[in-house]
């Protein structure tokens, strides 16, 4: 893909982009940057509450007209929030564009968040936080980055807690938005077969009513860090570990090289590091993976691993060890191009999604006012080189700076 991406900016700051792709389906995504990180100590869990609420009913519809606008029609209509950023996205036939923008902005600036389903909504969420509590492979990424950033607010779990979000009226609400969801922190981003003049004056007639809101709330930044070793008996038949160190933010100039060092160790493909020499080689772990998260100003690398309570000891170990080989040993040339090969198709494979393509536009550009295209992307991991995969790795894989939580399994429950 190598087609480029078209801007502009609204008059009250809410900022588009936009590429034109051959297809029947369009996908529309609304990018705020505000999230979890942004709730004061007693609003945790506020930001994902709105995402909730945003569906159940505007001034001039209710929450059955929100949720059958677009899916009788076949469209779809979803939301998510992070840490960072909150997202209303739609994916629909190309002819109901129109549609699916009004609702969007509907939602958007018109939900009327009425208190009797708040009530209802606060209880589906205490549910989601207590499955979450059921399985011990989910918790542990909450519990670890509460540990790793401790005391922080990028630390807490999106969800809350059951004391905060039973907590939140109405009015909470509507205080939390007015202080931080304004137009100049907001992305449109469509990606599909709509001409771009289309596209603009669409979310003119829709997105350009609220008049502009500036809002820069500071957000206070992560320093500090202390490494902690944490170890809690769980009655369960696995073992869960989480391993790792804080790592480069999402404006680093070696951003891609820590994606591409990661993908190498434990990413997604089956012949990773961790999971051909722990999983497939030894047999240890039920489950091995490592993740790069980068937020605005840092970032996280961990390894995570789902096994057996007697094998624990001996599959850190191994993790150890091969960190200690991305950071004493250079990649061959053949190696390397492997590497950078395989991460560009996972790349590309994803930007195949239109819906992918507009979820990563939206947020980069939330970032950056604009948007690399794949052909930029491609040349900045071409342009990775051994040795300085071989320096990051040994910026970030020290050991001595890990932060490590484990989930002791009850072993007594897997012997049976």
């Amino acid at each position: 893909m190598t087609a480029s991406y078209n801007y502009h900016r609204l008059p009250n700051g809410i900022r588009l982009i936009h590429r034109q792709k051959t297809g029947q389906i369009a996908h529309l995504a609304l990018m705020v940057n505000t999230g979890s990180r942004d709730e004061h100590a007693r609003e945790f869990g506020m930001a994902h509450l709105i995402e909730h609420m945003v569906f159940k009913g505007t001034k001039k519809r209710k929450a059955f007209h929100v949720l059958s606008r677009l899916e009788n029609v076949g469209g779809e209509l979803n939301a998510y929030t992070t840490k960072e950023e909150t997202c209303i996205h739609a994916s629909f036939l190309n002819t109901f564009c129109d549609r699916s923008m009004e609702l969007l902005a509907d939602i958007a600036f018109n939900a009327s968040y009425p208190a009797h389903e708040l009530a209802k909504e606060k209880e589906v969420i205490l549910d989601e936080i207590h499955s979450y509590k059921d399985s011990p492979s989910e918790q542990i990424f909450d519990d670890f980055e509460d540990q790793l950033f401790d005391g922080h607010p990028i630390g807490h779990p999106i969800l809350g807690t059951n004391e905060s979000v039973k907590s939140f009226s109405r009015n909470d609400l509507l205080r939390f938005i007015k202080r931080n969801y304004s137009t100049t922190k907001m992305v449109l981003a469509l990606i599909g077969d709509v001409p771009f003049s289309t596209f603009v004056k669409q979310a003119e007639k829709y997105f350009g009513i609220p008049a502009s809101n500036p809002s820069f709330p500071s957000r206070e930044i992560f320093s500090n860090y202390q490494p902690r070793q944490q170890q809690q008996s769980k009655n369960s038949f696995l073992s869960h570990c989480i391993t790792g160190n804080i790592a480069l933010d999402r404006r680093h100039p070696q951003k891609h090289s820590m994606v591409l060092l990661n993908n190498i160790l434990g990413g997604p493909g089956l012949n990773s590091r961790l999971n051909l020499n722990i999983r497939e080689k030894y047999g240890f772990a039920y489950s091995i993976e490592s993740h790069y998260t980068a937020y605005s100003d840092t970032g996280v690398f961990l390894v995570y691993l789902g096994i057996d309570p007697k094998s624990a000891d001996k599959a850190l170990k191994l993790v150890y060890k091969e960190l200690s080989k991305l950071k004493n040993q250079k990649l061959g040339s053949l190696q390397l191009h492997r590497a950078q090969q395989q991460l560009i198709g996972q790349l590309s494979i994803s930007f195949e999604s239109g819906l992918s393509e507009a979820l990563s536009v939206a947020r980069s550009h939330l970032l950056f006012d604009q948007v690399d295209d794949m052909r930029a992307i491609t040349g900045k991991i071409r342009n990775t080189n051994a040795s300085m995969m071989m320096e990051l790795a040994q910026q970030i894989f020290d050991i001595n700076q890990f932060n490590t939580l484990i989930y002791l399994g009850n072993q007594n429950i897997a012997n049976d």
